[in-house]
């Protein structure tokens, strides 16, 4: 059987060594090109013509599903969306029977998509069914995304993926390409994403920011004392204290220190 030829899109290269590490224990496939942004990834999709893409959902200046769009139906490869977490997306997705992948990704769910990616490039009408697919499925994405924050994210407990109400999030803090997430009963977990995006999806009444790696829910805050250079120290219900940037520090008396 011909190998099948995978482009993948992702801007954080970490995410797209991992996915052509597993690509490569899996087999059966060529690996013909990567990009790092979506503009990068229309263009050399038109030029290299792969049988399938991987595209990372939340890239920045333009979604995996914003890629799509700006190719003709002549053009389009099957498609798999890789998304860390977003619950609107999935449903959409599987609503509509497009491909995706939950980061982190597993390489038994990944080998299921080249399977079911070469299963489909048997059809003769493949391409116009995958098109019509990828449309119904934005269409749900963004009637359901609309100006909603999370209310649950999935995070990983050994084999299980269990959905973590956002509302019992005490605190988040960034470690490099990693997320740490402690509860109120300081319960944690770790993710694959970025705070920037993460605090985008949240609410916005609910989160706060104290740096550039921390996140807090404001319903978790039990005292705020001040440090020197006007700053802040801040407890949370779980008992963690973390310090407020000087910067942020403003942002957290306009908030939650004035009457």
């Amino acid at each position: 059987m011909q190998k099948l030829r995978v482009f993948i899109a992702d801007d954080e290269r970490p995410a797209r060594e991992f996915l052509k590490s597993l690509l490569g224990e899996i087999g059966g496939c060529d690996i013909i090109g990567e990009a790092d942004n979506g503009s990068d990834a229309v263009e050399m999709i038109k030029t290299i013509k792969p049988d399938l893409a991987i595209l990372d959902l939340q890239m920045p200046a333009m979604s995996g599903l914003e890629v799509v769009r700006q190719l003709r139906k002549t053009q389009m490869p099957l498609f798999a969306f890789a998304t860390a977490f977003d619950e609107y997306a999935v449903q959409a997705f599987e609503m509509n029977a497009v491909d995706y992948l939950l980061k982190p990704v597993e390489k038994q769910r990944l080998a299921e998509t080249l399977k079911r990616a070469a299963d489909r490039l048997e059809s003769d009408d493949w391409r116009t069914a995958e098109a019509a697919k990828i449309r119904n499925a934005a269409r749900d994405y963004n009637e359901a995304a609309a100006n909603k924050p999370l209310s649950r994210i999935p995070v990983k407990v050994r084999d299980e993926i269990i959905l973590l109400p956002t509302a019992d999030i005490a605190c988040i803090e960034a470690d490099g390409e990693l997320l740490h997430i402690a509860t109120a009963e300081n319960r944690k977990f770790t993710i694959n994403y970025r705070l920037k995006d993460l605090e985008a999806r949240l609410d916005a009444d609910t989160f706060i920011r104290l740096s550039r790696g921390a996140l807090v829910n404001v319903n978790m805050i039990d005292a705020i004392s001040p440090l020197p250079g006007g700053t802040y120290a801040v407890s949370l219900a779980n008992g963690r204290e973390l310090a407020s940037s000087r910067l942020q520090s403003r942002v957290l008396r306009e908030r939650l220190l004035k009457l």
